[in-house]
C-alpha cells in the first residue's frame, strides 16, 4: 500500500465521528472572527486544540477521528476553521498561511480564558502544524501549551509547493486550487483591489495571491519565513513529530530528521506507511491513540 493509497482512501472512506460540537465565534483584534467547533467534558478537564490542513475545516475526518479518541480519553476538544474555511467567509482582507500565528494566539487565549487552570494542548495536521510550529518558535515558552503534536507536516514549504506540480500530485494541487481560487474570487467582490489569480500551480496562487495579501515579499519569501525545516532546533515545547517515510505531498527526504532528533523537546515519530494525514491501520486508529498516549503523558 503505497502512500497515495493512504492518502486518498482514508479521505474519501475513513469515516468522521459526529462528536456533540457546539458552534462558538470568537472575535479576533482586527474585527474578524474564528468560527471553533467545541465539544465539554462534563467536568474540568484538559483541552485539546486541533488544527486542520489546506483548505480543511473542523469536520474533516482527521479532525474528527482524533477529537473522539481525545474526548474518549477525557480531553475537552476544540476545533478550528481557519479563516474562510468555516460556515461563512471572514470580514478582513487576509485569509489563512502557513505561518500564521495571530489567530492561534487568540485561540489559546480564548480557551485560557475559558477553561482556567485546565492544561491546554494542541495538534495541527499538514498545513495546521506548520502554523502551529512557526507559533511555538515564535513564542518560545511564552504560551499556555502544555504539549503539541504535528501530524505530515510540509517542513520545506517551497520544495513542498513545487513536488504537488509532479505526477499524481497534481491531482492534490488542482484540488486545493478549485476552492482557493473561488474563496478568493468571493473575496473579492467585497475588496476589488485585492490580487487576482492567472496561473495554473500553488506556487503561482502563493507568489500572486498569498503573499502580498498577507505581508510577504514574493512565495519564496513567504516560504522561507514560515518553513519550519529551518528552525525545528529552536523549538522549546515538548512535541510529537508524526512523519510518514512515503508521505507523497510532503516528501520524508525535507524532514529535518537530524534537528528533530537532537532536540530534546520534539519526539520523532517516522512511520513506514501512512501516506499524508491518513495513517491507515489494523486495528483501526493508531495515529489517534499515538497522539493522545502522548498527551496523556504530560498529565
Amino acid at each position: 500500500m503505497n502512500g497515495h493509497v493512504h492518502t486518498v482512501l482514508c479521505s474519501i472512506l475513513a469515516p468522521s465521528p459526529a462528536l456533540n460540537y457546539e458552534r462558538v465565534i470568537v472575535d479576533t483584534p482586527d474585527d474578524d472572527f474564528l468560527e471553533i467547533d467545541v465539544s465539554e467534558q462534563k467536568t474540568r478537564s484538559p483541552v485539546a486544540i486541533l488544527l486542520h490542513g489546506l483548505e480543511g475545516h473542523s469536520k474533516r475526518y482527521y479532525v474528527t477521528q482524533l477529537g473522539e479518541q481525545l474526548f474518549a480519553r477525557g480531553f475537552s476538544i476544540v476545533s478550528i476553521n481557519f479563516r474562510g474555511c468555516g460556515s461563512k467567509m471572514n470580514r478582513q482582507r487576509k485569509f489563512y498561511h502557513s505561518g500564521e500565528t495571530e489567530d492561534l494566539h487568540t485561540l489559546f487565549n480564548w480557551v485560557d480564558r475559558e477553561y482556567p487552570g485546565m492544561p491546554m494542548f494542541c495538534a495541527g495536521f499538514s498545513l495546521g502544524g506548520s502554523a502551529l510550529m512557526n507559533y511555538l518558535k515564535e513564542h518560545s515558552t511564552h504560551h499556555p501549551l502544555k504539549a503539541a503534536a504535528t501530524i505530515s507536516t510540509p517542513f520545506h514549504l517551497e520544495n513542498g509547493s513545487h513536488n504537488l506540480e509532479k505526477g499524481f500530485n497534481k491531482l492534490y494541487s488542482i484540488r486545493f486550487l478549485r476552492t482557493l481560487v473561488k474563496k478568493l474570487e468571493e473575496k473579492r467582490k467585497q475588496f476589488p483591489d485585492l490580487p487576482a489569480y492567472s496561473g495554473s500551480t500553488l506556487y503561482e496562487f502563493d507568489d500572486q495571491v498569498t503573499a502580498p495579501i498577507h505581508g510577504f515579499e514574493s512565495a519564496e519569501d513567504y516560504y522561507h519565513q514560515c518553513a519550519s525545516y529551518f528552525f525545528m532546533d529552536k523549538i522549546k515545547t515538548n512535541t510529537l513529530v508524526v512523519h510518514s517515510k512515503e508521505d507523497p505531498m510532503c516528501p520524508f527526504k525535507w524532514t529535518p530528521i537530524d534537528d528533530i532528533r537532537k532536540n530534546p523537546f520534539t519526539e520523532p515519530c517516522f512511520t513506514e506507511k501512512g501516506g499524508h494525514v491518513g495513517f491507515w491501520s489494523l486495528p483501526g486508529g493508531w495515529l489517534n491513540e499515538t497522539v493522545a498516549d502522548y498527551f496523556k503523558s504530560f498529565i
